[in-house]
């Protein structure tokens, strides 16, 4: 998650403790179950992350978080089914997954409307959505001297133990993908599972048909977490083995035993669990968050990462005995183990604490602190593996933001930074999460991160990259032009702004964090995109790779606002741009001059619409809704006026005004447990809960059609669904799209489609009509020529989208006489319109009265 950035701007989440990615899943916790929970989870990621600074760094994300719960006390276990204290290893003095009552609930509720959604198949007669990609993006970031094609965020791997062809990957919130030919090309797997978020995969060693996946990112999306599925294909098809103890949970890691498949230890943010039955039922062994095990091909002994050490099992993972490791951190922020495949006796540990990084090795029974990398640690506890190469005991490679490859001669350790090298061709995206190896060809090395999926044939010496066909990209927000059917601009966590004009394979646009982006209406050559914080970028050529020039506000230092500020532009007319923050920042020249509004009150901006060129929307944390519109007469922006608030105290994740009546607003949440949608008829006086009949989940965008304000979208975390009677009622509207986190809508009123950017699942659209199957033919005018002579007419207002045939046919027919012809000719009446012209040549001598006819074939 750590981007480039323009000179200048400021990336103060990206040096906080915990880094961007820790700023981010603040952001997303804090919009759904709420400011304490977001708190526990940031502690719960950074140890050292002391009360006081986890508040701070709150307080600049959304305002002042509130006070913790009445009573409210330690974080201890769940109490999961199966589990007793006499089970338990001793006392657990690691962190344990908190108490976090709305993250749980909101993962067992996300799994029942993911179930539900999963069982639905796609509609044989009404229409179905269909992916835009990106099929790949060349030309992504690193931090070498090399660009590379990317895709998304590779949580997990695991390489075919009998077929070195067959792979499976698994996206943080995309899925289990299947390969055949090493990674050339890929098929999603799991789209209708009830969660596709994806921790941990691992094929049983001895009978690779069987396939588990630990469903819950650890990394990130841990309390999405449904279950374990298992596939018996070899990860063709897959049903879900068992939902507890590991609903709201999410895998780091997942080990078959080798010496009895029956055996699979499971590392989690709920714990470390040993299974005996294939993964079946569980027992939690040990209560503290565990990152990672290894477990020797034996079967004797087993190496567990925990949030408070190292533990080993020699009793196939039923008690565990912590290892003393000299020199140690004793605050951690991450840790990763492995057992040396060729050699049992041979183990490393890789841990980090926020100042430090510290590597371990066993030999001879005995512990050593041995020289580490110099990495990076500023996120070690989203980005962190270690592994050893299967033919050589003193070789290991050591994952963090970079990879590092060591290899020991004598006691002499010599360490390279294989994934961000100066030699062009040679880097990888950055960020690292995940590592396998070939069987039978150790040299051969297979690494996930934020940027996709990456081979090296030679240890690191050189790559390639698997991302065609990966179509995993985590897209936040997308941007339309209208005057174009074809044409997005969306930006994508930690993968920059893409746009799309057509093709499959998407233009990487800009670096960075891809955050909000806009288009304006009037002359849509003129785009804007974000990265993260306040400030904003523009270009004037439809953001062409190198055309962006940074415009920012002039944001006060100290100024809070979302990890990715809201961003908008006049959806009808005029310059009229938006940021929000601390503050509402306006802009009428197209960032080239602001004004800064201050709220009323201490607030934050999360939502904002701009119906035209002299209103702006905007919705805050806190649940407020406020109002500024221009003063022609004296240039100015009034103060922000608040409407009646619809929900107080629940985070506004959209808001929608009706340009042409702007009494009708719909505001949407995300946060539960309370009304998600609401309507106003009134300027937002008042407002009617229109909530009923949809999942109780998040809301995170809507849309309206323009030509039917009762026809209504609204995407939740799972999901998008259509009303036809203004909310009154709801229907599911998701037929044939996968089961993945659902963060903006936009319709193309042109071409009536509607399109969604999913969360590591890339971008979709469905024609909410169906797509045509017929022209729409009819009479647009008649019209008369004198005899002998030409004469030209024009229509205008045709949706430049259209493709449109034009035919002229006389009122009259003389058998075998032709007595007109016609040429035809089109122009731009503006970015979004055409105007048709039509010469229509009589040639008869006599007047001729015709029809000038269409006939629309496409409005795609």
């Amino acid at each position: 998650m750590r981007g480039l950035h323009p000179p200048g701007q400021d990336i103060g989440h990206e040096r906080s403790p915990g880094g961007g990615a820790l700023a981010r899943l603040m952001h997303q916790i804090a919009s759904t179950s709420g400011a304490q929970d977001a708190l526990d989870v940031a502690q719960l990621a950074v140890p050292d992350l002391d009360q006081e600074t986890a508040e701070n760094l709150l307080t600049q994300l959304i305002g002042a978080p509130p006070s913790p719960p009445e009573g409210s006390g330690g974080s201890g276990g769940e109490g999961d089914v199966g589990t007793s204290a006499e089970q338990l290893s001793g006392p657990t003095n690691g962190r344990q997954q908190p108490h976090n009552g709305n993250l749980q609930d909101l993962g067992a509720a996300y799994m029942a409307v993911g179930e539900a959604l999963g069982t639905t198949p796609p509609s044989p007669t009404g229409p179905n959505w269909r992916p835009l990609g990106p099929y790949t993006i060349p030309n992504g970031q690193t931090y070498g001297s090399a660009r590379v094609n990317v895709s998304g965020r590779v949580s997990a791997i695991a390489v075919d133990p009998l077929n070195a062809s067959h792979l499976l990957a698994g996206g943080a919130h995309g899925g289990v993908w299947e390969s055949r030919d090493r990674g050339a090309s890929w098929t999603p797997r799991t789209d209708n599972a009830a969660t596709l978020t994806v921790g941990a995969i691992a094929f049983d060693p001895g009978t690779p048909t069987t396939v588990l996946a630990g469903t819950g990112e650890g990394n990130w999306w841990s309390w999405l977490g449904a279950g374990v599925l298992r596939s018996t294909d070899g990860g063709a098809t897959w049903t879900t083995l068992c939902t507890a103890p590991f609903v709201g949970r999410g895998f780091y890691d997942l080990v078959i035993d080798r010496s009895a498949p029956t055996r699979v230890y499971a590392a989690t943010t709920g714990g470390l669990y040993v299974s005996t039955n294939g993964g079946t039922t569980w027992t939690q062994r040990r209560a503290a968050v565990t990152w990672s095990v290894s477990v020797n091909a034996a079967g004797s002994e087993a190496l567990a990462a925990c949030s408070d050490g190292l533990f080993r099992s020699t009793d196939n993972g039923v008690t565990w005995n912590s290892v003393t490791l000299p020199g140690a951190p004793t605050a951690l922020s991450r840790m990763a183990t492995a057992i040396a495949p060729s050699d049992a006796t041979i183990a490393y540990v890789w841990a980090a604490s926020s100042t430090a990084a510290y590597l371990a090795r066993r030999s001879g029974g005995t512990w050593t602190s041995v020289t580490a990398p110099a990495a990076n640690l500023g996120q070690a506890w989203y980005d962190w593996f270690v592994a050893v190469s299967p033919d050589n005991a003193g070789q290991v490679y050591c994952g963090a933001i970079s990879v590092y490859r060591g290899d020991l001669s004598g006691t002499t350790w010599t360490w390279r930074d294989i994934a961000s090298q100066p030699s062009p061709g040679q880097s990888i995206h950055p960020d690292q999460h995940a590592i396998a190896f070939e069987p039978g060809q150790p040299q051969v090395v297979y690494i996930g991160n934020d940027g996709g999926l990456f081979r090296t044939p030679d240890r690191g010496a050189t790559w390639q990259h698997l991302n065609n066909g990966l179509e995993i990209t985590e897209f936040e927000y997308l941007a339309q032009d209208l005057g174009q059917s074809r044409w997005l601009l969306g930006g994508t966590q930690d993968n920059g702004t893409e746009r799309w004009t057509g093709s499959s394979v998407w233009l990487h646009s800009q670096d960075g964090d891809g955050g909000d982006c806009a288009v304006n209406r009037t002359d849509p050559r003129t785009v804007f995109h974000t990265f993260f914080n306040m400030g904003i970028e523009r270009s004037t050529s439809r953001g062409d790779w190198g055309t962006w020039t940074w415009t920012p506000p002039p944001v006060p230092s100290g100024e809070g606002s979302l990890f990715y500020p809201p961003v908008e532009a006049s959806t009808t007319n005029g310059n009229t741009v938006a940021q929000g923050g601390g503050a509402l920042y306006a802009s009428r020249d197209n960032c080239a001059n602001w004004t800064r509004l201050a709220f009323p009150s201490a607030a934050t901006a999360t939502a904002m619409y701009i119906p035209t060129a002299d209103q702006i929307y905007v919705g805050t944390s806190d649940g407020r809704v406020f109002v500024t519109r221009f003063n022609t007469g004296t240039s100015n922006w009034g103060a922000l006026t608040p409407l009646t608030t619809p929900r107080a105290n629940a985070w506004v994740s959209d808001i929608h005004v009706d340009p042409a009546d702007l009494n009708r607003i719909w505001v949407t949440h995300t946060t539960r447990s309370g009304g998600r949608a609401w309507r106003s008829t009134d300027g937002g006086s008042t407002w009617t809960d229109r909530t009923a009949g949809l999942p109780d989940l998040p809301l995170n965008a809507i849309e309206v059609h323009p030509e039917n304000s009762n026809r209504i979208w609204v995407a939740a975390d799972l999901g998008v669904y259509q009303s036809l009677d203004a909310g009154a009622t709801w229907q599911v509207f998701s037929s044939s799209l996968p089961n993945a986190f659902v963060g903006d809508l936009l319709y193309h009123r042109h071409a009536r489609v509607l399109r969604a950017g999913l969360r590591n699942r890339g971008v979709w659209e469905i024609p909410v009509d169906g797509w045509m199957t017929d022209p729409v033919c009819g009479v647009q005018w008649t019209g008369t020529v004198p005899a002998n002579s030409s004469k030209r007419f024009f229509t205008w207002g045709w949706p430049a989208t259209w493709h449109v045939l034009w035919t002229v046919m006389p009122a009259s027919i003389t058998a075998g006489v032709p007595s007109v012809s016609w040429q035809v000719q089109v122009e731009r009446g503006d970015y979004e319109y055409a105007t048709y012209w039509i010469t229509v040549t009589n040639l008869t001598s006599v007047p001729v009265t015709f029809e000038g006819r269409y006939a629309v074939l496409s409005r795609y």
